[in-house]
């Protein structure tokens, strides 16, 4: 899957317009969100620069005389009076210099992102994914038929996330067919078009359980929304 996607206008609009067609058919509201990335994973990546200079320290440790000798003969000493107090030295440049390397190396962002545990990105998606709903669409309609469809372009992941009155009528494994729809269209190069499809079906599910009223209102945007 792409982490950079360039959609054009007809791309928006497209989406747009798929989203207001599933509205009509229900009561449910559809918002869309693409976003470039869910987290920066700066923690992780300090883990690991940590990981990799304790890994270091124990190798000086296990490994001392060695990185003695090869000092004394860098620097062309006869004898030089390795005490604790330059070994304690030693020890602390290198991981120093360790933990600093890895983190400069991690700044390459698909470096980063290989070095995150797949379940770590699920949740931190999924709690994004939660945080623009709640923040964007639960408890802004009238019935609380709200319905976010979040898609992470950096962690190649994507969510779907109902309001409660939904959530109450639609088990989360009803959604399979449009994340399928969604992930496979962006893998494929045609981010609209899977955007597309996933909110016909969504609207869909939504129609089934929520059909339209006579006075039913639009409530939430129709947009793509990108951050």
């Amino acid at each position: 899957m792409a982490t950079h996607l360039i959609l054009t206008d007809a791309d928006r609009a497209a989406v747009s317009a798929a989203v207001a067609a599933a509205e009509e058919k229900s009561a449910g509201e559809i918002v869309t969100i693409m976003a470039d990335r869910s987290d920066t994973y700066h923690d992780i990546a300090l883990w690991w620069s940590a990981f990799v200079a304790f890994l270091a320290l124990a190798v000086v440790g296990w490994f001392a005389p060695f990185y003695i000798g090869l000092i004394d003969r860098l620097s062309g000493a006869w004898q030089s009076d390795w005490g604790p107090r330059e070994i304690m030295g030693l020890a602390f440049v290198i991981a120093t210099l360790k933990f600093a390397g890895m983190y400069l190396l991690q700044l390459w962002r698909p470096l980063r992102l290989a070095l995150v545990p797949g379940p770590l990105k699920h949740r931190r998606v999924r709690a994004r994914a939660v945080m623009s709903f709640k923040i964007g669409a639960e408890r802004r309609t009238h019935g609380r038929t709200g319905v976010l469809i979040y898609l992470s372009l950096a962690e190649h992941r994507a969510e779907i996330v109902a309001d409660a009155a939904i959530a109450s009528k639609v088990a989360p494994e009803v959604w399979g067919d449009a994340m399928a729809t969604l992930v496979g269209g962006i893998r494929a190069g045609k981010a609209a078009e899977g955007l597309c499809g996933a909110v016909q079906q969504v609207g869909a599910v939504l129609a089934q359980h929520f059909p339209r009223a006579d006075d039913d209102t639009n409530e939430l945007p129709d947009r793509l929304i990108e951050v």
